[in-house]
């Protein structure tokens, strides 16, 4: 009984809140587009410029473009106008 007890406590503290916080962030990702302020995992900011299946290409503000995978997206700033 204390077994199944501790596995309860680890689900409810652990597992569980770390599988909603990866659905989140899937589902960012995958609602990205083109005009979205976004920072990467490295600390990069940029503007969405492209958005393929797999990458996206970020505008920095120097004019520079950059291609990321979408898991290197960490967070959205702010969101683009709607296309």
């Amino acid at each position: 009984m204390p077994l199944v007890l501790m596995f309860a406590v680890m689900w409810f503290f652990l597992i569980r809140p770390a599988q909603k916080r990866q659905k989140t962030t899937a589902q960012m990702q995958n609602s990205l587009k083109r005009g979205d302020v976004v920072v990467t995992v490295g600390g990069l900011h940029g503007t969405v410029d492209a958005v393929d299946d797999t990458t996206i290409t970020l505008k920095c503000l120097d004019g520079t473009t950059l291609r990321f995978e979408r898991a290197a997206i960490g967070r959205v700033e702010s969101e683009g106008p709607a296309l």
